[in-house]
């Protein structure tokens, strides 16, 4: 009999579908203190939380029979994940459960800016008639501006299309083919907010995310145009939105996410074309049925046949396997870290290959290990060996590996080669002395660095004083090098250039650095 702990409100649906399990006893305690929760953790397979319930290591610890503590819902921050892997405890969410919640929301904003619909109800609440100043606007054949290709971007996608809505998108990170299966037009992101009528989020909010939407790109939008975010605070520059929206700039924007919740002494409350909802992406009746139902059934899934549908961390390997495998995974991850700063066009198909010594690593955790490295800049969810490749098959990735022991020049290698429309990039690394990981090649050019700190990667004419000019404009901003390693293509007309550097840069001094007589491009890549 395996026992399941609920120690936050599931909706009655999701109890009752573990109540009519065989050979699963449910027991719901909610609003237990911590210690009380450590005493009663003991005896339970599972525990089913929603946001209430902090599951501590302290807690973890005392599950002393804990298999799988499962999420009604997408964020785990009140849960302890490194202390679950640690005990070997899987942790699960439910990451799709209310994203048609959220879009209806996004969409709701639409129709609620284009009709004026809270103007009008404050008008007919204070005794007036003013349908003359009330004039709305169509949806249809309008311009329909997605951020942000995930789950929800693609729900509001093909709800869009079938308003009559021309639907355009944004997502660097999303395969052609997928766009397209949803009726959308892959746009870039100075198009995406050029050509916008409607400019709705749907994207993690990231380091590279934040801000996503500030002064440059707001001064781009038409007069007319609205912005919606019902996705996180952050993506849009709160300040720069209240100046646009005051200048009429643009014409209205409805935000349900702030950067500060709840957003008590920010100017935008000031405005009138602006409006706001208290964080109701996921409040809906159905959308608490289904977070509650999905995780239900995950965790019988996992509790009878031990697959883990949304897990967010890794059960152990056994101990020979990560023995044989680890250090290859550690090259894979670098590799895949590489080519997330290295892709200039959605990934269709990535290809492991290992050669040599390597052959003798279980590929699949090599492979996986490759895919983590390159997701986890790009998404929001925690990306690990477990829900790497399902996050891959979202995005329009498709992993393929092999093996082979033929090989010239190296005990051993590690190669990620990526397909990107008719581009390709290849990286292979490899280990020295069996522990120390090293990438030697880049796109065919053979060069030895140290995957680790930061990279600033340049591109340039091989000709003298280019380096130099380089080290100059970095000695000038007071960034110290490293290292630095220089590899020569075979035509030998052009260069690569991987410089180890003290500490990430602006953005302003990498285009300073395009800016060097003969150098083509400068990305930078924090390992």
């Amino acid at each position: 009999m395996k026992k399941i702990l609920i120690s936050d409100k599931l909706a009655d649906a999701g109890v009752n579908f573990l109540n009519e399990q065989e050979g699963i006893q449910v027991h719901i305690d909610t609003g237990m203190s911590p210690e009380q929760l450590c005493e009663t953790i003991v005896d339970y397979d599972a525990l089913l939380i929603r946001s209430d319930t902090k599951v501590t290591d302290e807690v973890i610890r005392a599950g002393k029979n804990l298999k799988v503590v499962g999420r009604a819902g997408i964020g785990v921050d009140n849960v302890d994940i490194p202390a679950a892997t640690e005990q070997g405890v899987i942790v699960m969410n439910t990451p799709d459960a209310n994203a048609t919640t959220t879009a209806e929301l996004a969409l709701a904003h639409m129709f609620s800016l284009s009709r004026n619909l809270p103007k009008a109800d404050k008008s007919i609440r204070e005794g007036k008639w003013e349908r003359s100043q009330l004039v709305g606007a169509e949806v249809s054949h309008k311009t329909l501006a997605i951020l942000g290709f995930g789950t929800i971007g693609r729900i509001v996608a093909r709800r869009g299309a079938g308003l009559n809505m021309r639907v355009i998108a944004y997502d660097p990170f999303v395969a052609p083919d997928v766009f397209a299966d949803c009726g959308a037009e892959m746009v870039t992101l100075e198009e995406l907010v050029q050509q916008a009528d409607y400019l709705t989020l749907h994207c993690p909010l990231l380091e590279k995310t934040r801000g996503v939407i500030g002064k440059e790109q707001l001064a781009l939008m038409k007069k007319s145009a609205m912005i919606i975010n019902c996705a996180r605070g952050g993506l849009i520059d709160e300040d720069a939105l209240y100046h646009a929206l005051k200048n009429d700039d643009i014409a209205g924007a409805a935000l349900d996410v702030y950067e500060n919740e709840p957003p008590k002494d920010s100017p935008l409350l000031e405005l009138d074309n602006i409006v706001f909802t208290p964080h109701l992406g996921a409040s809906t009746k159905e959308a608490q049925v289904a977070v509650s139902v999905e995780i239900a059934r995950q965790a019988v899934t996992f509790l009878k046949t031990g697959e883990a549908v949304n897990a967010l961390n890794l059960p152990r390997l056994s101990a020979e396997d990560l023995r044989k495998s680890e250090p290859y995974m550690e090259i894979a991850a670098s590799l895949g870290k590489v080519l997330a700063g290295l892709e200039i066009k959605p990934i269709e198909r990535i290809k492991v290959s290992l050669l040599g010594k390597a052959a003798e690593a279980e590929a699949r955790s090599v492979s996986i290990a490759a895919l983590v490295g390159l997701l986890e800049s790009h998404v929001s969810t925690p990306v690990n060996s477990v829900n790497a490749e399902n996050i891959a098959k979202r995005q329009g990735i498709c992993l393929t590996e092999s093996k082979t022991e033929e090989i010239s020049g190296y005990l051993a290698l590690v190669e990620v080669k990526a397909y990107c429309g008719d581009e390709e990039i290849t990286l292979v690394g490899t280990l020295l002395g069996d522990k120390h990981p090293r990438i030697v090649n880049i796109n065919e050019y053979e060069i030895e660095v140290i995957p680790e700190g930061v990279l600033l990667v340049t591109q340039h004419a091989d000709r003298p004083g280019v380096i130099a000019a380089i080290s100059t404009v970095l000695g000038k901003a007071n960034v110290n090098i490293s290292r630095m390693q220089v590899g020569v293509a075979e035509d030998g007309q052009h260069a690569m250039a991987v410089i180890s550097i003290s500490e990430k840069i602006e953005e302003a001094l990498l285009q300073e650095l395009c800016e060097v007589g003969a150098v083509e491009s400068a990305i930078q890549i924090e390992m």
